[in-house]
């Protein structure tokens, strides 16, 4: 693959650029389908692409970081009732041939590496379309129902694009999502201010959405859902900020403020507060999880850090390190003050668990407090499914209690609203968590189901705290 687009390429990529508006235009003002669009702000914590698995070639791989302009976290979705065929046989369709489904007066794939027919990672393709995203792809995923791109150097986009179909009741639900920024400033310029990349965008994969509902043989049941998370490129939080990336790096060296060692002791001292707290997700069929249902989302948002609520904490992270000892820069907003603190993921838990006569999968967790964090303690998650059931939960648990604090406002401060700011977190991460994937699998029943639910739990201390 060539390293740039020479100028004279972007110069005939530009040319076409009108064509697709009018193109657009066109469809724009005859489309009968429905479009539910939702746009709002986001952080890159929150929005930030996937990882490439390790067994991945990054070699020449244009990452977001070294894109321009706000990154656009977009999710296009289709729900096809009465289909012809699986989740697995339409990815794999999609996959042998993605002109199946692309409009061809905006895109058309070419394999540029790899063989025939059939798509693995590694495989790489470039995509023509009228406007400044021409370029060449990557595979960097492949499962049996979903394949994820990564543009490569020379593309006029920088980030990763997936597609992916799940099972939802007798329905299948389809889903491109991406993470990208312009390629460059002037693509940036097109894209962002002058807003007409964007719409030939939105409107190349909106149409790719209604040809996959009949490459299905099913029915679009409701109209395409698009949402839309902006993360401004100076946005706080984002590890492209020099200062959040300093304070991030300082982190590395720092110990935890509290013994670990002695942590079974916490709930008998007084002055600790100890918290187990429960949040209905939901349900599975009973058995082993279900690919792409409740269970593995809540474990996907848990990656991330998705269920903390961003106008209480923010995080920031290297998104390439593992999970396991990875440090966390966290930002606490509160009444429009903001307090930096560094916490340290301790260890991650993957198992079956035998309890009261009953089997449940659990994955999650936990990180601890490092020095100058205002508190000292540890914070547990974990996502349950009970295999006879099929019940799913997320879970929090947390002993914890202040720091000593050196300046005397923030410690009088803390020690009159950090106890309520904690319950604060909680809740809202139990609440939020319940709502994305409810989003997520697209049941708005149980969305508002499971905020009920969340209302109606209190939290129960094991301890009481300091007085």
């Amino acid at each position: 693959m060539p390293q740039t687009l020479r100028l004279s390429n972007r110069v005939a990529t530009a040319s076409r650029w009108p064509l697709g508006v009018a193109l657009t235009s066109w469809r724009y003002l005859w489309r009968t389908t429905p479009l539910h669009r939702r746009e709002e702000p986001g952080s890159w914590a929150q929005d930030a692409p996937p990882s490439l698995p390790a067994s991945v070639s990054g070699d020449e791989v244009q990452h977001v970081g070294e894109g321009a302009g706000p990154l656009f976290h977009r999710r296009y979705r289709v729900r096809i009732a009465g289909p012809a065929m699986t989740a697995e046989e339409l990815i794999d369709r999609l996959a042998a041939d993605p002109d199946a489904a692309s409009p061809s007066e905006f895109a058309s794939f070419r394999k540029m590496a790899g063989e025939d027919g059939a798509m693995a990672v590694g495989d790489e393709y470039r995509v023509r379309m009228p406007g400044p995203w021409d370029g060449p792809v990557r595979v960097v995923a492949r499962t049996p129902t979903a394949f994820r791109l990564a543009t490569l150097a020379g593309h006029l986009e920088a980030g990763q694009i997936e597609f992916s179909v799940v099972r939802v009741e007798d329905d299948l639900q389809f889903t491109i999502e991406s993470w990208a920024r312009a390629g460059d400033r002037f693509s940036a310029l097109l894209f962002d201010q002058l807003r007409m990349s964007k719409e030939i965008q939105l409107h190349m994969w909106t149409s790719f959405l209604e040809r996959v509902v009949e490459l299905a043989e099913g029915r679009r049941r409701r109209g395409l859902e698009i949402r839309t998370r902006r993360v401004d490129a100076t946005a706080e939080g984002s590890l492209h900020d020099r200062d959040a990336r300093s304070a991030l790096d300082d982190l590395h060296d720092r110990p935890l403020n509290f013994d670990l060692a002695d942590r079974d002791a916490y709930a008998a001292e007084r002055g600790w507060n100890v918290d187990d707290q429960r949040q209905p997700l939901p349900p599975e069929p009973p058995g082993d999880p279900v690919p792409g249902g409740s269970w593995e989302t809540a474990c996907d948002l848990m990656r991330r850090y998705e269920f903390a609520d961003p106008s209480i904490v923010r995080a920031v992270y290297e998104d390439d390190s593992p999970l396991e000892g990875r440090d966390m820069l966290l930002e606490i907003r509160f009444l429009g003050l903001r307090f930096h603190v560094g916490v340290r993921v301790g260890g991650v838990l993957d198992e079956t668990r035998a309890v009261d006569g009953r089997s449940a999968r659990v994955w999650g967790w936990y990180y601890g407090t490092l020095q100058g964090h205002l508190e000292m303690g540890q914070m547990q998650f974990e996502v349950w499914k009970w295999l006879d059931s099929g019940e799913v939960e997320f879970r929090i648990h947390a002993f914890s209690r202040p720091a000593e604090i050196r300046n005397p406002i923030v410690r009088l401060g803390f020690r009159v609203f950090g106890r309520r700011e904690q319950l604060r977190f909680a809740r809202h991460a139990r609440e939020r968590m319940a709502r994305l994937i409810a989003e997520e699998l697209g049941v708005a029943t149980g969305a508002r189901r499971a905020a009920r639910t969340a209302d109606e739990l209190t939290v129960r201390p094991v301890r009481r705290e300091a007085t």
